[in-house]
């Protein structure tokens, strides 16, 4: 069965979507990403999908389901690299994304996560600015 790499970079796993997905192919990346999460403690999945040239109302309802999910399971979820075309889609279908936060590339996306890491992350392992006064 084919499936798609999770890369770990800190508290962040990064997805990039080079194949059109098809809807088996999605599901499996909705379970393996859960299980990513889980496994792993990430509080940040950044999901690429700049090499997607088609997006459909199924794989466009995955990956908002995949961000609910990570969000129940303490992960906020950036999606990235959306062409003009796939979102111009998304939106005439009637896609909705309500737990899913997107930038306009893997930089901005990571600085999104990078952000919420930090926010909410526990108060001991937050940089304390005392500290480097001490």
């Amino acid at each position: 069965m084919d499936r798609i790499p999770i890369l770990k970079l800190g508290d962040c796993l990064i997805v990039s979507l080079h194949v059109d997905l098809h809807d088996r192919l999605a599901l499996t990346l909705q379970d393996d990403l859960a299980n990513r999460v889980v496994s792993t403690g990430a509080r940040g999945v950044l999901i690429d999908i700049s090499g997607l040239d088609m997006v459909d109302s199924f794989i466009g309802r995955v990956l908002g389901n995949i961000a609910t999910l990570c969000q129940v399971l303490d992960a906020e979820t950036v999606i990235v690299g959306l062409r003009p075309a796939v979102a111009i889609t998304l939106v005439e279908l009637g896609v909705t994304w309500t737990h899913v936060r997107t930038a306009l590339n893997i930089e901005r996306g990571m600085a999104l996560l990078q952000h919420h890491v930090s926010l909410t992350a526990p108060e001991e392992t937050r940089d304390d600015p005392d500290d480097a006064q001490r």
